[in-house]
């Protein structure tokens, strides 16, 4: 599918980032006119890759996230998460409901949230090499509007 528009923001895997990756992709997505639902369901499923690459892929260490995003034909949003951290060894297994490798403070949910938030949702990783989140969600036309 063919980009209409497009980001790429390469952050370090500080905490703080998380807000500020959430809010870029906000106003990135802002252009296709979402709803307010549709508009805090893509921050919260960028929000959850963001803290998985945070959290999981350098738990002891800072790192290069990249977040990027693209308007596809179709009014189709974007995501892409990408991490040169640890990697996941077993992709299925991680993205089953409440299964995590960060302690008792972490619920395991986050692959199950993008995945619910958004309309497709694809994960691939290598142990040692890391891990590439692309989420997508249509973004409908409001009646009147664009």
């Amino acid at each position: 599918m063919k980009a209409t528009n497009y980001i790429t923001i390469t952050f370090p895997s500080c905490s703080a980032n998380e807000g500020f990756a959430r809010m870029a992709a906000a106003a990135f997505a802002a252009q296709l006119d979402p709803t307010l639902e549709e508009l805090g369901d893509i921050k919260t499923a960028v929000s959850e890759a963001v803290t998985n690459a945070i959290v999981h892929a350098y738990p002891d260490t800072l790192g290069k996230i990249v977040l990027k995003g693209r308007i596809l034909e179709g009014d189709i949003l974007e995501f892409t998460v990408r991490d040169w951290g640890l990697g996941i060894a077993d992709v299925e297994k991680a993205r089953q409901p409440l299964y995590t490798t960060g302690g008792e403070e972490r619920s395991g949910m986050g692959f199950t949230i993008m995945e619910s938030f958004m309309d497709a949702l694809r994960v691939t990783s290598k142990p040692g090499q890391g891990t590439k989140v692309v989420m997508r969600r249509r973004i409908v036309r409001r009646v009147g509007k664009r």
